[in-house]
Parts: C-alpha cells; sequence; structure tokens
C-alpha cells in the first residue's frame, strides 16, 4: 500500500450516519482506487457512543470522541483536532475537512490538491450549496451537475483561486470561513493552532479558528470548483435549542479577541426575550 496523500476528516453523531455513508460512497464512486491503495484516507470523527456495527467495516477509519464530550456538550473542537492527529499519523500531506452532511463534488479533491500545491501556507475553502430538501433526494449525478453556492461565500471560477492576503485584509476578512469544506497541509494546522478545545458544543469555533489563522499570518483561498453540496435537514433559526451555549461561546470569543461572533443569533435570541445584552458582561441569558 503506498502512503497516504490525502486524508478526509468528517465529525459525525450515529444521527448522522446515513449522511456519511451517502458521503462515504461518493468518495468511494470517484476515488476507488485511491482509497484502495492508501493515497486517500476516510477518517470519521465520531461523537458519542455508536453500536460497532453502525461504525465498523464500513470503509472509513474511526477515531472516537467521547472524552471530548463536557457536560453532555460535544466538544466539536477537540474532535477536529483528533481527526486532524489520525491523519497525521497516516502521513497524510493535505487534510480535507468534509461536514458529515456534505456531498462532494467529483473532483473537490483534486481542486484541493491544486491548491495546496499552489499556495502550500494557506487555508483553502471551498463554496458549499445548501440542498433544499427535493435536491437531497436527486442522484448523485444530478446534484452535483447543479452547483448553487451559497451567495455570501466567493465562488471563484473552476481552477481559479481567490486568495485573500493578511497583509492586505482584516482579519474580518475571515469571518467568512466555515468549517462546512476546507482544507488545509498538517503542518499550516498546526501552525494556527487547531481548534480552541474551550469551546464546547455549538457554535463560534470555527471563528476562532480563522481568527487563529489571520493570527497566524496564513492566508485564506477560496478554491474555484472545490464544491461541496449540503444535504438538507431541518434546523431552527435561531438556534434556540442551542442557546445556553452559543451564550457560553460567545463569551469565550469575545474574551479571546474583544468582539462579539454570532451577532445576527444572538440579536435574534434577544429580540425574542431568550437573552439580554449587560454593559458590563455582555450577553447573557435573559432573567
Amino acid at each position: 500500500m503506498s502512503r497516504a496523500r490525502t486524508a478526509v476528516l468528517t465529525l459525525a453523531s450515529v444521527e448522522r450516519m446515513p449522511h456519511v455513508r451517502r458521503q462515504h460512497a461518493a468518495l468511494r464512486q470517484y476515488h476507488g482506487d485511491r482509497l484502495e491503495e492508501g493515497s486517500l484516507i476516510h477518517v470519521l470523527a465520531l461523537l458519542g457512543d455508536a453500536p460497532r456495527e453502525v461504525v465498523e467495516n464500513q470503509g472509513w477509519q474511526v477515531v472516537p470522541v467521547t472524552e471530548g464530550l463536557c457536560g453532555g456538550r460535544a466538544n466539536l473542537a477537540r474532535a477536529r483536532n483528533l481527526a486532524a492527529a489520525a491523519g497525521r499519523r497516516a502521513g497524510v500531506g493535505l487534510l480535507v475537512f468534509l461536514d458529515a452532511d456534505c456531498l462532494p463534488a467529483p473532483r473537490m479533491i483534486e481542486r484541493y490538491e491544486a491548491a495546496a500545491a499552489a499556495f502550500p501556507q494557506a487555508l483553502l475553502a471551498g463554496p458549499v450549496t445548501y440542498l433544499e430538501p427535493e435536491e437531497t433526494q436527486w442522484e448523485l449525478t444530478r446534484i452535483v451537475a447543479h452547483p448553487h453556492p451559497h451567495p455570501a461565500r466567493p465562488n471563484p471560477a473552476d481552477c481559479q483561486i481567490r486568495l485573500t492576503r493578511v497583509v492586505e485584509h482584516p482579519r474580518e476578512a475571515w469571518e467568512l470561513f466555515w468549517s462546512l469544506s476546507f482544507a488545509v497541509r498538517p503542518e499550516v494546522y498546526l501552525r494556527i493552532g487547531g481548534f480552541s478545545e474551550e469551546y464546547t458544543g455549538y457554535g463560534g469555533e470555527d471563528t476562532d479558528f480563522a481568527y487563529s489563522a489571520h493570527s497566524a499570518g496564513v492566508d485564506l483561498a477560496w478554491v474555484g470548483g472545490a464544491h461541496a453540496f449540503h444535504q438538507y435537514h431541518p434546523v431552527s433559526s435561531p438556534p434556540v435549542e442551542h442557546l445556553t451555549e452559543i451564550l457560553d461561546n460567545a463569551r469565550l470569543f469575545h474574551r479571546r479577541w474583544g468582539v462579539w461572533p454570532m451577532r445576527g443569533w444572538l440579536e435574534a435570541f434577544a429580540e425574542r426575550g431568550l437573552a439580554r445584552w449587560d454593559p458590563q458582561r455582555g450577553w447573557l441569558l435573559a432573567e
């Protein structure tokens, strides 16, 4: 078996396993030869416990992260760091983080690899299409033929790269980064410092990672053609089920960086009477 070159890293709970299986099937359809020879590996960071038959012998390497649970909250930052460590142990040259709900485009891996060769010290991000419920039910070939990426993020033409340089842009430009789909060389991941494991539960850790990248002098490159497709699942907006976690993580982010993240959610919570602003203490649960 040849030395692994690229690792696809996916975080998932047992509830997300149907989406992960579909993701892995897509990787096998596009890159079956590489998965067999070992130049591409798929690492699953499993959040919480799951029956062994659910996750074993599926073609991926499982990294259990039950120790990453803090007071019932999943530590997504720790899960990503453990997955990255598994990739480094396998000797890969590129870490591709792909959300459990995301399907890769046929050339997503190649586009990230080419971008990493051109800009080896950059943090790489690809466009993500949010699928509607009906689109999620389509066959894979139909899904990947109809990208319509989220309009709030850059979407360069195929094989083109839009580079956001630290020396030219303030850290606020890194707020566009999201952890649904991105790639980075292992040594650059370590230079950034990985994800801060102080964050637990939902929200804030990906923007913290982006700010850490800017602070470490790591440019942000948007990679044309590195498409991913987010499979539909119901969500609440704002995510009231994560209210306490978001408030805790927002205060942590403010302590670390001096600004408030997730401002849209915080203000939406306040409008619903769920959170309040205190001039001395910041954002708090409403009394």
